[in-house]
């Protein structure tokens, strides 16, 4: 109960506040999502991927594990939900979104301080946390992006397309800057920081405009199948790789629970960028985010009673 309690109080609600926020304002004042989108797309991301990566603590037997069972898991999400979207028959651009909103997860501004509130007491989960996120971080910008430029007919151009994303540059600049232990001047280091800081509360003020005008009452049947794949799928074959891989203790516990996130904001952020079924992106995200409280605290739960640490 305690954990439900801190997860809800201090994620949930200060995140579900800010979506308010920007939904009200927009009704108000119809704010301009376009300008919203560049914001995010070219400012605050690019900040925010660059400092999660050279802020970092790598270790390379940990990384290693860790990388296998993340390109297992994601590979499978990635065939699991191209056979839904054949499954259930969707045109092009929707299935790229579709796909998008259960590979993607929102590892970083959610998955970051459930983390932390987990595992205060052992501190490798919240490390491998960070890892995950740089590698969600990755994926979005390569696989992600890819899937919203082919769902606009630009399959040939995607290469393009996505080395014109400069979220991208500024991972590849943070791997590098790490790797050689470039130290950043602090006049370039604090904006880098004011800037990432300001992320997630425009982020959500974004999603909240977004969603401003959504008719919640009348929700489309595959946003429910988005949110059972994101919620419910994606912890299930987590769970079975990481038995299968032999992982236990707080490593198991970590990589079980940062597979149960909701779907990625990002994927509502891409989807309004590059215009390809944004409220049906933006719908999936909030879903998946409000019904998230009861799934990650049952998944929490299953971590700690299947991988005790120490057990």
């Amino acid at each position: 109960m305690a954990v439900f309690s801190g997860i809800l109080l201090q994620v949930m609600v200060p995140m579900l506040l800010i979506v308010g926020l920007g939904a009200g304002l927009h009704r108000f004042f119809h704010l301009d999502l376009n300008t919203l989108s560049k914001l995010n797309m070219y400012v605050l991301l690019p900040a925010v991927a660059f400092i999660n990566v050279y802020d970092s603590e790598l270790n390379g037997k940990v990384l290693a594990a860790i990388l296998a069972f993340l390109l297992l898991q994601n590979s499978g999400l990635i065939v699991l939900s191209m056979m839904m979207a054949k499954l259930f028959k969707l045109e092009r651009s929707l299935s790229a979104v579709f796909q998008n909103t259960i590979v993607l997860n929102n590892s970083g501004n959610f998955g970051i301080p459930v983390s932390q509130l987990v595992f205060h007491q052992h501190p490798l989960g919240a490390t491998i946390q960070i890892m995950v996120t740089i590698f969600q971080n990755f994926l979005t910008n390569t696989y992600g992006v890819y899937q919203f430029v082919s769902g606009n007919g630009k399959r040939e151009k995607w290469t393009a397309e996505i080395w014109k994303n400069p979220v991208l540059h500024a991972l590849l600049l943070g791997v590098v800057c790490r790797w050689l232990h470039v130290p950043i001047p602090s006049f370039l280091w604090t904006p880098l920081q004011r800037v990432a800081d300001a992320f997630l509360a425009i982020a959500l003020f974004t999603l909240g405009a977004q969603i401003a005008y959504a008719r919640f009452t009348a929700l489309p049947p595959l946003v429910y199948v988005s949110v059972f794949g994101r919620l419910i799928l994606s912890p299930l074959l987590a769970g079975s790789l990481i038995f299968l891989l032999g992982m236990d203790g707080v490593t198991a516990q970590a990589l079980l629970i940062a597979s149960s996130y909701p779907c990625s904001r990002n994927t509502a952020l891409y989807a309004l960028e590059y215009d390809c079924h944004p409220d049906y992106a933006a719908q999936a995200v909030l879903v998946s985010t409000l019904l998230s409280a009861i799934t990650v605290t049952g998944t929490v739960y299953a971590a700690r009673l299947l991988f005790p640490i120490g057990g």
